[in-house]
């Protein structure tokens, strides 16, 4: 689910901020954007946005100033490596020339804060404006939650509206095939100059096979369940989002069954258009969680 949340912490020697925005997404995908010295921190943080996300792509934005003097330290195989490469390339293509300290000084990451100096302090702070940005977000994305029930909602009871006039024209299945094979034979008997006479007990019979062929009473009635279901578990709080994913791909399998086994218009159309409130409700459901 789409969101945003803001947190932010202070201390005698530090100010922190957190920024949190999510987007759809079917699995918890956390995308930290993070200083070297915070490097350490990543394990953590993914861990208690884990205990409150589930799902959705977040991305974290952490800002901070420090006040307390920071001690820094060399990376020493970095320039050892760059030196030994400068000294490779002079001897080499017989170059002239020393490595020039500001050059190295430029090099990435060449001086970085000694890991040790995060004290409990300011870790504490990050984690106390991590919590809040967390509950800011989860505030905004209630709000959203709520909204996108009522549209779930409708677009689940416009699908139980359709399936009474399904069920209903279905029960002409089978009159429908009696009077489209009566008049296929009937031409093909007229075009013929051989004498048959229609066995009607026969007749029956495949009227019968196909329209048990084409029976969905069963696909309505598990419709009618998924419906149903969906709705419970609308109303709950656990685990919502998978639950509703998983029962919306059984919703859209029974309407394509309907869709296959029977050509009568009227129930195609409503087919096809419970299909495309479906697909509605498929692209929703995946920002809950």
């Amino acid at each position: 689910m789409t969101g945003f949340g803001r947190g932010s912490a202070s201390g005698e020697n530090f100010a922190i901020t957190v920024e949190l925005k999510t987007v759809n997404n079917r699995f918890l995908d956390v995308n930290l954007r993070l200083s070297g010295e915070l490097l350490q921190l990543e394990t953590r943080l993914k861990h208690l946005i884990g205990e409150r996300l589930s799902r959705g792509r977040v991305e974290v934005n952490i800002q901070y100033d420090r006040s307390d003097e920071i001690t820094y330290e060399l990376n020493r195989p970095m320039i050892s490596g760059y030196l030994a490469a400068m000294k490779q390339m002079q001897e080499e293509f017989s170059l002239n020339g020393e490595p020039d300290l500001n050059v190295v000084a430029r090099l990435p990451n060449v001086v970085v804060p000694k890991k040790d100096d995060l004290d409990p302090a300011f870790l504490a702070g990050i984690e106390s404006a991590l919590s809040s940005s967390l509950d800011d977000l989860e505030k905004m994305r209630e709000k959203e939650g709520e909204l996108l029930k009522t549209e779930l909602a409708a677009l689940i009871d416009g699908i139980d509206k359709r399936l009474p006039t399904i069920e209903s024209e279905s029960a002409n299945v089978a009159d429908e095939y009696r009077v489209r094979l009566t008049k296929r034979i009937g031409d093909m008997l007229a075009k013929s100059e051989s004498q048959i006479e229609l066995d009607q007990g026969r007749l029956a019979q495949e009227i019968s096979y196909l329209a048990d062929r084409s029976d969905i009473s069963e696909e309505i009635t598990r419709l009618r369940t998924h419906l149903g279901h969906f709705r419970s578990i609308m109303a709950d709080n656990n685990d919502v989002g998978k639950r509703l994913d998983f029962l919306t791909q059984e919703l859209n399998r029974e309407a394509n069954t309907i869709t296959s086994k029977t050509s009568n218009m009227v129930v195609k159309e409503n087919a096809l258009q419970i299909k495309s409130d479906i697909e509605k409700i498929r692209e929703q459901v995946q920002n809950i969680e």
